[in-house]
């Protein structure tokens, strides 16, 4: 069973043809986005009407945004922002250790020094591995 039975022979050319005109395709313009989106997009702004300086209520920059079509609810969009603050202090940690776990030579230079000075004092030490108290 054939689902196309009336259609014509496709050959390599119209495929590369094809090809050409999908990769120049650009990405469509949406005319709706999700709420997260949204509040990603306006978070500094929020953030700045939410401060101690401006002392709006996430309510009230609820009533604002009603206003102008969008329709959130005060609590959903203070935890959109906590959300986005947590990923983003994910997203900096993540970094941080990634910069951490390079060496740099001057901590090398440090942990030779350090080894070569404990190897001058050559004091006994007993092991207490495997005993128990």
């Amino acid at each position: 069973m054939s689902e196309h039975q009336n259609s014509e022979v496709i050959t390599k050319e119209k495929i590369d043809e094809a090809i050409k005109a999908l990769k120049e395709q650009k990405p469509k313009e949406r005319e709706s986005v999700s709420d997260r989106d949204a509040v990603r997009k306006m978070r500094r702004y929020i953030e700045k009407l939410t401060s101690s300086k401006y002392g709006y209520t996430y309510d009230e920059v609820a009533e604002m945004l009603k206003g102008l079509g969008i329709n959130l609810a005060g609590s959903r969009i203070k935890y959109l922002i906590g959300e986005l603050k947590k990923s983003s202090r994910r997203r900096q940690k993540a970094e941080s250790s990634d910069d951490n776990s390079m060496p740099s030579n001057s901590a090398t230079e440090n942990q030779q020094a350090v080894i070569g000075s404990s190897e001058a004092e050559e004091t006994p030490v007993k092991s207490t591995r495997g005993k128990r108290k």
